[in-house]
């Protein structure tokens, strides 16, 4: 009735998928027997012996041969960078503007950012604004619109 329904009860791996281990080093009758399909003497013959994925046979490997340029300051500090436009468009009159608002405005992404405040743009209201780093011009802007800018430390 059902002859080609593959149910729990018949559940067989494909033929040809499974194969028996080879079983060396047991004796000249397995076939496998004395050097254990390693052939003879050499580096992948021994012990342990064989090369890592990435050794190149002695030649001079690839890293080695790449020109080296640059350096990569391990204590650079990086700012994510919001203009005084953005605050004028996404804030009120008095609001206060730091990290967290930044985030929930979604003008800076990330946890335990860094924000600095640049001066691109205008603003005609006052804010109070918390930033870790700020522009002269951005607040030469904010302070003229009667607000202040406040530096926090991390």
């Amino acid at each position: 009735m059902n002859e080609g329904l593959i149910t729990l009860a018949n559940l067989r791996p494909f033929a040809g998928s499974k194969h028996r281990e080879k079983r060396v080093g047991r004796g000249p009758g397995s076939g496998h027997g004395k050097t254990s399909c390693r052939g003879q003497k050499g580096q992948r013959a021994r012990s342990g012996g064989g090369v890592p994925p990435w050794f190149e046979g002695g030649q001079m490997p690839l890293l080695r041969r790449l020109p080296k340029r640059g350096f990569k300051n391990p204590f650079r500090v990086e700012y994510k960078v919001v203009n005084v436009r953005e605050i004028a468009q996404r804030f009120a009159q008095g609001a206060v503007v730091d990290p967290e608002a930044l985030r929930e405005a979604g003008l800076v992404k990330g946890r335990r950012v860094r924000v600095k405040l640049l001066g691109e743009g205008e603003i005609d209201f006052a804010v109070t604004v918390r930033v870790h780093a700020v522009s002269k011009s951005a607040r030469e802007k904010i302070e003229r619109a009667g607000g202040r800018v406040e530096i926090v430390e991390e």
